[in-house]
């Protein structure tokens, strides 16, 4: 049985010298865990990085001087396999909240000298020992709106600080039987290829297609922006709907990693989707621009079928394919 702990114990470790770590030695620490090419993709303004040293300066420490006392609060973690390359490479994933006192101003955003909670979710390639590659998706937003922004017209579903799993078992610091997370795996592209039809035009009612995939009382942990739902009803009127209304061409353009664990899975790509809005979608107009939408989800499988889904959208950078910079405009 593969268990992926080496692997596992690798992050691990990174975060605790990462998180106790002083701004000075950030650097240091990042060199210490990550491959000399190391890649690192994050959302907007930060995109893509090739360098250990810039993703120090130019992300976390900032980060850390912005949110003093900073902790990691971790809901997910889990390892396995990626799918997309034939289940060649091995990925690590954590998914939770950096909770830190917003003493500092960050991406132009004041600071409230409150708690704040950035959520996040980060895949990790390791590779001999070391991370090689890292996308870390991160719902700035979220933080905008807890400073007292409107960085967006009024969400169609709730803002929320958003808990973890409501069965508590996400994190897996121990060896997981691989015969639950087939099961997972195999739950996530049942939903992915039935959705695929979508793109096509298929005629359906909405909510007779989410069944096939999903549990009747379902979580839909969105972005800030969207919100959170919860049903498969108020999951088609809050977001499902409102999704498909918006967007009049739509392109899947595929995943970088897809693995499951036990009862948890999910997938990132850079971009997953490009779209080009015809109007209505978060109050935008139209525009007839395509954008692009890095994607990171993460799902809880209960019985045969998906039950919660925690949601990334580079929301600031789809925007700013549409001529909106949601950060210059908020900050003013």
């Amino acid at each position: 049985m593969i268990s992926f702990q080496s692997e596992k114990q690798l992050v691990r470790d990174y975060y605790s010298a990462l998180d106790c770590a002083e701004a000075g030695q950030i650097e240091q620490v990042i060199n210490t865990f990550t491959t000399h090419n190391y890649r690192w993709r994050g959302f907007h303004p930060f995109d893509e990085i090739n360098d250990a040293v810039e993703v120090a300066h130019r992300f976390w420490v900032p980060l850390r001087l912005a949110l003093t006392r900073m902790q990691r609060r971790m809901d997910i973690f889990m390892a396995g396999r990626n799918e997309i390359d034939g289940f060649d490479s091995t990925w690590v994933v954590s998914m939770g909240h950096l909770v830190g006192l917003f003493d500092q101003p960050w991406l132009g955003i004041r600071p409230t000298r409150k708690m704040a909670f950035l959520r996040y979710c980060e895949f990790h390639r390791v590779e001999n020992g070391k991370i090689a590659e890292t996308a870390m998706y991160f719902d700035v937003p979220h933080l905008m709106m807890q400073a007292g922004l409107q960085p967006f017209p009024p969400q169609t579903a709730a803002h929320l600080v958003q808990p973890g799993p409501m069965t508590h078992n996400g994190l897996m610091f121990e060896p997981q039987d691989p015969a639950e997370g087939k099961k997972t795996l195999a739950a996530i592209n049942h939903m992915i290829g039935d959705i695929k039809d979508w793109t096509g035009g298929r005629e359906e009612p909405l909510i007779k297609e989410l069944q096939r995939s999903w549990n009747d009382d379902m979580i839909w942990w969105g972005p800030a922006g969207i919100g959170a739902t919860y049903t498969i009803e108020r999951y088609a009127q809050q977001h499902a709907g409102p999704f498909r209304d918006g967007f009049g061409e739509r392109t899947f353009n595929g995943h970088i990693c897809r693995l499951a664990e036990g009862d948890f899975g999910g997938f990132f790509g850079w971009p997953n989707l490009t779209l080009i809005p015809t109007g209505g979608f978060m109050g935008m107009p139209a525009t007839g621009k395509p954008g692009d939408m890095r994607v990171i989800d993460i799902y809880r499988r209960a019985g045969n079928k998906l039950t919660e889904n925690w949601i990334f959208i580079d929301l600031l950078h789809f925007w700013k394919q549409q001529g909106v910079d949601i950060l210059v405009r908020s900050a003013k």
